[in-house]
């Protein structure tokens, strides 16, 4: 199989991961599990499971110690700050007000591709995000997006989210290509463990284990091995093979995945405007992603 497709058919399995995992997600949040504890219990989980990975199937290790300073810059941006941030910022802002400041990862990607990898600034890459963007803002109900006192420092949690995580999709750009992906992952998973457990311990003793009904476990399970194990391990591999920009363009997948998971499960319905906004985002993504991986593939 090509690499190019490989890459797409990782990124679009994030995608999918990520769009599930708002609806799994809050079976068990906040009732059952709290926003740091959930946290806590993902970053351990992933952390576990990709040792136990990379020790059976890459063995690989870091060899210049020079660049453990940047794996933990890594930990920083793209494991405990992007989480802490985010789950802070939906627990005080709107679920659409959060979707809606999430888009701006891909623009701020292409910005920082620009200046630290100095990645050329095609049209087809501006062009197709920007399509993306509006067919995302259109099936989210952007109309819907407001600014008041109440959700103001859970935007500004989001937005500071969104940015240091397209920081981190082009800073670690570098580290997969000279490292196996996996290698990467790991040592930016164990050093952001110790960043977030002061944040999410004393949430996650409060967890009633005992009573914790079989539906809950499985959420739990979902979101710690799917959405957090699953999709870093994949999208380090696409960070290898390809462009941090095509990276962060699949995020506006997502609204489309969650949107046609509501659609399957009885929760939401299939309407033209819907539709329609899928289509500008399928051709968004399509037209960014125009000869973006590197030309040996």
């Amino acid at each position: 199989m090509q690499t190019r497709l490989k890459v797409h058919m990782a990124l679009f399995a994030v995608s999918l991961l990520y769009a599930a995992t708002f609806t799994i997600a809050k079976l068990a949040m906040p009732l059952y599990v709290k926003p740091f504890a959930f946290i806590l219990l993902r970053v351990s989980v992933a952390t576990i499971c990709i040792y136990f990975f990379h020790r059976h199937f890459v063995k690989g290790a870091i060899q210049d110690k020079k660049d453990l300073w940047p794996l933990f810059v890594s930990a920083v941006f793209g494991v405990a700050g992007n989480m802490l941030l985010f789950f802070k910022g939906l627990s005080i802002t709107s679920p659409i007000n959060a979707s809606v400041l999430m888009l701006n990862t891909p623009i701020f990607v292409l910005i920082f591709a620009a200046f630290i990898l100095k990645e050329k600034l095609t049209i087809h890459k501006i062009s197709g995000i920007l399509i993306a963007a509006l067919g995302a803002l259109l099936l989210i109900g952007g109309r819907n997006f407001t600014f008041n006192q109440t959700s103001a420092l859970g935007d500004l949690f989001v937005t500071l989210n969104a940015i240091i995580y397209a920081f981190y999709l082009v800073y670690a750009k570098k580290l997969m290509v000279k490292y196996h992906p996996l290698t990467v992952t790991l040592y930016a998973f164990f050093f952001g463990f110790f960043l977030v457990l002061p944040f999410g311990l004393s949430q996650t003793l409060e967890i009633d284990v005992a009573h914790l009904p079989l539906s809950i476990w499985g959420a739990i399970a979902f979101v710690t091995i799917g959405a957090t194990f699953l999709t870093y391990v994949l999208n380090a591999y696409a960070l290898k093979h390809a462009s941090s920009s095509l990276v962060g363009s699949y995020i506006y997948l997502q609204p489309v995945l969650a949107t046609l998971i509501a659609i399957l499960s009885g929760k939401d319905h299939l309407s033209a405007d819907k539709f329609l906004s899928m289509l500008i985002v399928f051709s968004g993504v399509f037209l960014a992603s125009y000869k973006k991986l590197d030309k040996n593939n």
